[in-house]
């Protein structure tokens, strides 16, 4: 019988275990290769989350506390200030590059093309209200800019620092950084207090969480105004500590980075995409990654690998893609087509791509739908429960609300936590035993081994190669010893 239960936090200590439900309480089992549960979200306060980016045409004053001012007119701040102007600001944008100012109207037109045809009259009057200039000056007159150039942290260093005498006191200064840290990037500014991250997540249309990131030195005030903007934006804001890839990315590029991996290992990009989009994520992985950018991906996966080496396993796959300018939908060319004529769903895998794919590929034993379902989705559990014993989040409920509201995981699991709880924690130390030799990605923490009540155990030496799926591990997994918890 599975034992299935909730993540809480004990009384006295606020630590973080694993309570499991009395036999009563078990629903019957299911394959935990399927999602669990109803269609609907498990948790009501998703439900009503998931409502937030539901479009209410309203007109807000043009006075300077509705204009946004974003630096960087690539995908991430046209569609930035796509959803801003659909809120009712202002919006003022600029960019180095001519050519990419130059093409942001029709960018944000074609983005803010809407099915229910909201009128002639409301997209003239949203024309007016962006600004698209060459003066960066011109920010100086926003509350609040938001700074949206390429993930590197030289660059960006210099962008703010080049803002920050152009603001008024009172303005917020923020980054749309995805992984380097706030501390980082603040290190040169004579008020880090007004400066803080918003990380909007793409495609921002759909995506509901903004990650407002703390930095060490961010004043209380500016949380609170930060938070109050993306209300505004019709977003919901989740406070999150500094750190690289803060939180949604830590959760987010293992799960990439182990679909990656797969590709290698010969499981078939569509395939790969199916058993994503059954289990109920909103897009699969490849799909996702053509629409961050592989050029993003390939950054930002820079700045993680740097802080978690141990984990991170670079893709020379990404890095291919990267050098022959296959960065995605943003250069028309990614893991698939992206033809004028194609709609998104009618999306073909392109020959290219899949020529890379098979020059990298490895020989590797097959693998069943289920243990590639289950080797997308423990890097994910186990990144949580590293995020909860480091104290980034203040509860479970916050990474799964999280994962939902940022990655698109599917609301009628709830998150990686609530399927993991769905199985409870001896399981998903069961599902882990086969992926052992592929390193401390896959080792259980031993926050999960608390959580199933077994004391952690000395790990054999690993070898980053594949296991024999047929056979079993190649290296004998941890003794799990039960104690009384």
């Amino acid at each position: 019988m599975r034992w299935m239960g909730n993540w809480r936090k004990a009384a006295g200590t606020g630590k973080v275990v694993w309570k499991p439900c009395p036999p009563t309480c078990h629903t019957p089992p299911r394959s935990h290769g399927a999602a669990l549960g109803p269609s609907e979200p498990r948790n009501p306060r998703l439900a009503e989350d998931l409502g937030q980016g539901d479009y209410v045409p309203r007109a807000l004053p043009g006075s300077r506390a509705f204009t946004l001012g974003i630096v960087g007119a690539g995908v991430m701040g046209t569609t930035i200030a796509a959803e801003a102007l659909r809120r009712g600001f202002r919006v003022a944008i600029t960019d180095i590059r001519p050519e990419c100012l130059g093409t942001v109207r029709t960018r944000i037109a074609t983005e803010l093309a809407d099915p229910q045809a909201l009128g002639a009259a409301w997209h003239q009057a949203v024309r007016r209200r962006l600004e698209p200039t060459t003066s960066v000056a011109r920010l100086g007159r926003c509350a609040v800019v938001l700074e949206s150039v390429t993930e590197d942290p030289n660059v960006k260093r210099s962008v703010l620092a080049r803002l920050e005498p152009l603001l008024a006191s009172d303005a917020i200064l923020a980054t749309n950084t995805s992984t380097i840290p706030i501390a980082e990037l603040a290190a040169a500014l004579a008020d880090p207090g007004r400066f803080c991250g918003l990380h909007f997540f793409h495609p921002v249309r759909c995506r509901p969480l903004v990650e407002v990131v703390r930095g060490s030195r961010t004043s209380q005030a500016t949380l609170v105004a930060a938070e109050r903007f993306v209300r505004q934006m019709g977003k919901v804001p989740v406070v999150v500590g500094d750190g690289p890839g803060f939180l949604v990315n830590r959760l987010l590029f293992p799960y990439l980075g182990e679909a990656l991996e797969l590709l290698l290992e010969g499981v078939g990009p569509e395939r790969l995409e199916g058993i994503a989009r059954r289990f109920g994520m909103a897009m699969g992985p490849l799909r996702l990654l053509d629409e961050i950018g592989l050029d993003t991906a390939l950054f930002a996966g820079r700045v993680l690998f740097q802080a978690f080496p141990d984990r991170i396993v670079p893709s020379p796959l990404l890095i291919a893609m990267y050098k022959a300018g296959r960065w995605g939908q943003k250069s028309g060319a990614g893991f698939f087509q992206y033809a004028e004529a194609q709609q998104p769903g009618d999306r073909k895998l392109d020959p290219e791509a899949e020529r890379l794919i098979a020059a990298w590929s490895r020989d590797c034993p097959p693998l069943s739908d289920e243990q590639v379902l289950h080797r997308l989705l423990l890097p994910m559990v186990l990144e949580a429960t590293r995020l909860l014993a480091e104290g980034r989040v203040g509860s479970p409920e916050e990474i799964d609300r999280a994962a939902v509201l940022g990655l698109g995981f599917p609301a009628s699991v709830g998150g990686p936590l609530a399927w993991a709880a769905q199985l409870g924690p001896q399981q998903v130390l069961r599902l882990l035993e086969p992926w052992l030799p592929l390193g401390p990605r896959m080792q259980p923490t031993e926050w999960l081994l608390e959580a199933a009540g077994c004391r952690p155990q000395p790990q054999p030496p690993f070898h980053q190669t594949s296991p024999d799926r047929a056979s079993g591990p190649t290296s004998p997994a941890p003794t799990l010893k039960p104690h009384a918890v």
